[in-house]
């Protein structure tokens, strides 16, 4: 793989003799307290300031004013014209624009396109503070304030848009979201590396226009520079015949390539190619079909999608470009991941670890949730379909060292008001994974699998446990620490290969519940999630229950679930509800499928074709739960015991043939009787005295802890 530039290589900027803000400043009386009369780089969030390093504004202000940067702070700013985008001047160097921790899409709607009654991210959880697509709103406003400031966007909502996505919200296609912001930059993935280098460049003189070489960045351009080799992404994988993207670039050297026939058609000859010199990657890149095409043809969607994810490996991952009109978006590839002394470095920044004093005595959600808990990695090498941290955090695992976690734990101790001794959580993306990397680094520079533990574990993956049993047990040992939990999800087909670990873990830093997600129990949906088979589920019960009663404690697992998710029918939902009823699991809460842009779910719910194999035109086409009403059923199945339910899961029973579970004994799904005021129909025998026994005695399930599936919204770990 290749090496970068440590972030701390840099010389500081002159502006490094003001030295660490209490805050980064978020009015004109912060900054002249601070002796500033301008901004270096202004952030712009759609979350509350708060300084704390699971806060990506905080992260990467704190790590752009350690390099010597004026950094201001607009937070949750009146998006309804400019003029609260003038509250600190005219930035000396960029905007930098984020929507916050989460997708605003994703923040303010539910599943089901409802607006949510609150946002984690506000004071007070109050809802209404940011707008929908934030990213675009707050970038048009900067432009309209200061018309030639340089405008940078980036964490999760522009990462997640930085070509063609489906909008789950309008149903549509839509554009990169670089045209529409009008930015002059997009940094995608953890900024880190990006931000400091583009911050110095311009610091120096440099034209943001200029710019064009930052890993981990994508910009529009109207031709492509000199010296460049395209190469047709149907050649890596044949999609079926795509119109030719008109080429006036007489500079740049394209490779021919054959086409797959579509269905129905005759195959077209067989080409030879010859062999041909080694291209320079660092100067050949991939050409994705247009917006147009995409926004048009399915198939070409998924095929985009597809090749997107395949050129995602820092360490072979090419250039990819794709027009837009008469304009193309770039995309450079990812960014090398951090360093553990970077990452320590970063972590150990001057935080106050707490939120901007103008809130007052607010309760901020998202704050509460993390307040004692710690980040010792990022990146996920899981893949799982339906998740965003691949595409933005990468498969690479980066890790903090121990010294660095350590010390952070002794600092929550000293500094953080309320600390009563517990440490809420050591984790990430998930608990699991610190350390553990390729066995082979050239292996890992080379790999294109999406998944380096689907359908197996790969044979060159690590899975020693050994560094995270020794950093449990010396946290555990700080004196002032009375408990270590983990919040953060187990993934347990790992954590099978290393029963110390279940040991430790279940001894010594489980709270009573432990919450993991084998997602479903079938495995078409589970196929389509990249996700394990309930075998690694049930072996990881025996020994989580193994352990737990040599411990002498009473524990339990808390299972997550999805509803609604590609490749899931309803045959697949009721086999998951007799699961659940039969191991005694009752839902309290449920999600369903949310079709978050760029995620490989995405593209299944919208195109019904499977990205994770090559797409053609007669390709394995995915089944999709569609419409409000088959999604609801596959949320009844999930709640089976609710009896608002009762009366369409007793429907879908009888239309499937499976009238055999409608019944009032124990080997039934739902009984025949209703209670009153429940369900939207008089459907059944309403038996009183059923009715009152049912009422007075539970059944062995409802003595079980109650299993939850995925909240509905979680605060995001460090968006970087």
């Amino acid at each position: 793989m290749q090496t970068a530039a440590n972030i701390t290589s840099y010389r500081k900027f002159w502006a490094s003799r003001f030295g660490a803000a209490p805050f980064l400043p978020t009015s004109r009386e912060e900054m002249d307290a601070l002796g500033w009369d301008s901004c270096d780089i202004i952030i712009v969030t759609g979350d509350a300031y708060i300084d704390h390093p699971s806060f990506g504004m905080a992260l990467v202000g704190r790590l752009l004013e350690d390099q010597g940067f004026r950094v201001g702070i607009l937070s949750q700013p009146d998006w309804h014209s400019p003029a609260a985008f003038k509250k600190l001047g005219k930035p000396n160097l960029f905007f930098g624009v984020t929507a916050g921790n989460m997708d605003s899409m994703v923040n303010r709607y539910t599943s089901d396109r409802k607006i949510r009654s609150d946002d984690a991210y506000t004071p007070d959880a109050a809802p209404g503070k940011r707008p929908d697509r934030a990213v675009i709103v707050y970038s048009q406003r900067c432009r309209e304030a200061y018309p030639k400031a340089n405008v940078v966007i980036g964490s999760i909502e522009a990462s997640l848009r930085r070509i063609a996505h489906y909008d789950y919200w309008s149903d549509k296609v839509r554009r990169s979201v670089l045209p529409d912001s009008k930015a002059d930059l997009l940094i995608y993935g953890n900024a880190e590396r990006a931000l400091v280098d583009l911050a110095h460049r311009l610091a120096a003189g440099e034209a943001i226009a200029d710019i064009t070489d930052l890993r981990g960045t994508a910009f529009m351009r109207r031709e492509i520079p000199a010296g460049w080799t395209e190469i047709d992404s149907s050649h890596l994988d044949m999609p079926g015949p795509v119109a030719a993207h008109p080429d006036p670039y007489a500079s740049t050297t394209s490779i021919p390539l054959p086409t797959s026939p579509l269905k129905g058609e005759e195959p077209v000859q067989k080409l030879h190619f010859h062999p041909r010199p080694k291209l320079d990657r660092t100067h050949t890149f991939v050409r994705i079909p247009s917006y147009e095409q995409v926004r048009d043809d399915p198939v070409l969607y998924a095929h985009a999608s597809r090749i997107l994810h395949l050129e995602s490996n820092p360490g072979n991952a090419r250039a990819l470009v794709q027009a837009h009109g008469d304009r193309e978006v770039w995309l450079n590839p990812p960014p090398i991941p951090l360093t553990t002394a970077e990452m320590d470095h970063v972590y150990g920044l001057p935080f106050a670890r707490r939120p901007h004093p103008s809130y007052g005595e607010a309760r901020i959600p998202a704050f509460e949730m993390i307040r004692f808990s710690i980040n010792i990695m990022r990146g996920c090498f899981g893949g799982c379909t339906f998740c965003s941290i691949t595409e933005h955090e990468g498969r690479i695992i980066q890790s903090r060292s121990e010294h660095s976690i350590l010390r952070e734990i002794e600092e929550i101790r000293d500094k953080t008001p309320g600390f009563t001794g517990t440490i809420s959580d050591l984790g990430g993306p998930t608990a699991n994974m610190y350390r553990l990397h390729c066995k082979d680094k050239n292996i890992e520079s080379a790999c294109r699998r999406l998944s380096c533990v689907f359908p197996d574990i790969c044979v060159n993956m690590g899975t020693s446990h050994g560094p995270l049993v020794q950093l449990y047990r010396k946290a555990r040992a700080i004196p002032g620490v009375k408990r270590v939990l983990i919040g953060s999800g187990v993934r347990y087909d790992l954590a099978v290969k290393s029963p110390e670990y279940i040991k430790e873990l279940v001894t010594h830093h489980v709270g009573g519940y432990l919450k993991i997600a084998p997602e479903h129990t079938e495995p078409g949906p589970l196929s389509k999630m990249m996700k394990p088979g309930m075998a690694s589920y049930d072996k990881f019960k025996a020994m989580f229950e193994k352990f737990s009663k040599e411990a002498g404690k009473e524990q339990y697992l808390i299972p997550y679930f999805i509803a609604a998710h590609p490749g899931t029918t309803d045959e697949d939902m009721l086999n998951l509800a007799l699961w659940l009823k039969a191991n005694g699991f009752r839902p309290d809460q449920v999600q369903a499928f949310l079709p978050t842009p760029m995620a490989l779910a995405s593209t299944m719910y919208h195109t019904h074709r499977n990205p994770l194999k090559k797409v053609t035109r007669s390709s394995e086409e995915v089944p999709i739960p569609l419409g409000d009403r088959q999604r609801r059923l596959h949320k009844a199945f999930l709640r089976y015991h609710d009896a608002n339910n009762w009366p369409l899961l007793r429907e879908a029973l009888k239309r499937m043939g499976r009238s055999d579970l409608i019944g009032n004994g124990k080997k039934h799904l739902v009984p025949y009787w209703q209670p009153a005021g429940t369900g939207t129909a008089a459907e059944g025998t309403r038996r009183p005295g059923q009715q009152a026994q049912a009422a007075k005695k539970p059944t062995p399930a409802t003595a079980r802890p109650r299993a939850a599936a995925k909240p509905a919204k979680r605060p995001a770990r460090t968006r970087g």
